[in-house]
């Protein structure tokens, strides 16, 4: 009989609130994955997502262009432009492709992060 275990999801401190400019993306390196992180000035809420472009497979996400579908935060892809929902991942006009999730809280005015329950 084998048994799998699996790393438990664990919150990492990636930097302060203060050095996030607002709608403005940051890239950081969280257990061998990149990711990007967004404070939108708005409503001073923060996401991660996955930093790596599924449709050019670039990691550039971070530089995306940050805004809103309706009420949905969005970030647009810097080399062709797809929009992604922000809450989600998915990507807006293109249903089935998504960016990976991360959850991510304030403690103590650091930024943590952590994947999503799947993304590994």
């Amino acid at each position: 009989m084998t048994i799998t275990t699996q790393k438990p999801l664990t919150w990492t401190t990636i930097c302060r609130l203060d050095d996030l400019a607002p709608d403005r993306g940051v890239a950081a390196l969280v257990d061998g994955r990149q990711i990007a992180v967004f404070r939108l000035s708005w409503t001073d809420t923060l996401y991660a997502v996955g930093h790596r472009d599924p449709f050019t497979g670039a990691n550039v996400m971070a530089r995306g262009l940050v805004g809103t579908r309706g009420d949905r935060p969005t970030v647009a892809s810097p080399l062709h432009k797809q929009v992604f929902d922000l809450s989600t991942g998915e990507a807006l006009d293109y249903p089935g492709t998504s960016l990976d999730r991360w959850d991510v809280r304030l403690v103590d005015g650091d930024v943590q992060v952590r994947p999503v329950e799947g993304v590994r």
